[in-house]
């Protein structure tokens, strides 16, 4: 049969893993009142201010999301763009208080989330998982 040979499949597994993920993490942040790139972005800017176009590299958003997203959050108070001092042409984007308030609002809403979807494993084979998932993440770029 078919399906038992796709059922044992890693990147079968995986992607139904994924699903199931993504459903509980975009649920759960529309429960909260944000998205997935709200979250990305204000975690990246956590420990830095950085330019829109390294904020979108780091984070893997498209640029035209980027913007998108910083103005909606922007009109939201939780971060702030100004003119690069030593390019004014780009603008460096940094936290505010209330953007750092709402990231560990929205870590209390993922780390729920983590628990959710790793409830069937243990702490050992839940750091082993994303040790395993790290080493497969680190192969993207080549």
């Amino acid at each position: 049969m078919p399906h038992d040979r796709i059922s044992a499949l890693p990147t079968w597994l995986l992607s139904r893993a994924n699903l199931r993920a993504q459903r509980l993490l975009h649920g759960a942040l529309a429960a909260a009142g944000s998205r997935g790139y709200h979250y990305r972005i204000l975690a990246a800017l956590e420990h830095d201010h950085l330019s829109q176009a390294e904020l979108g590299r780091r984070v893997a958003v498209d640029r035209s999301d980027v913007v998108a997203t910083l103005a909606t959050l922007e009109s939201d108070g939780l971060v702030h763009r100004s003119p690069d001092p030593a390019d004014r042409r780009r603008n460096v984007v940094r936290l505010t208080p209330a953007g750092r308030t709402e990231l560990d609002r929205l870590d209390a809403v993922v780390r729920s989330v983590q628990d959710e979807v790793l409830a069937p494993l243990g702490p050992e084979d839940r750091r082993r998982l994303a040790s395993l998932l790290a080493r497969l993440g680190d192969r993207m770029d080549r």
